[in-house]
């Protein structure tokens, strides 16, 4: 795990969703200042925000952790929705 790679990833998703960093402490209970080393690379969150990280950030938590989406995931999903939509019609 690279934290400089998560903390890009970290950030890119945060200003995407269009939160400061002090809107995406006070979701997490944390100081605005713990997410600025999260997103500066000088330390990781604590194992018990990553599932409520991920969550607000709408990604799993492997991605979280390797620092990058995973866009085959995501064509995967849409794939089986297309494949179920059309046996359902």
């Amino acid at each position: 795990m690279e934290n400089e790679k998560m903390g890009q990833l970290i950030s890119e998703l945060r200003k995407s969703n269009q939160m400061t960093q002090k809107d995406l402490a006070a979701k997490l209970h944390v100081s605005d200042k713990a997410v600025s080393k999260w997103e500066r690379g000088l330390s990781c969150p604590d194992i018990s925000l990553l599932l409520p990280l991920s969550d607000i950030l709408g990604i799993t938590i492997v991605e979280l952790l390797n620092g990058e989406k995973n866009y085959s995931e995501v064509v995967n999903m849409k794939t089986g929705i297309n494949n179920a939509l059309e046996y359902v019609v």
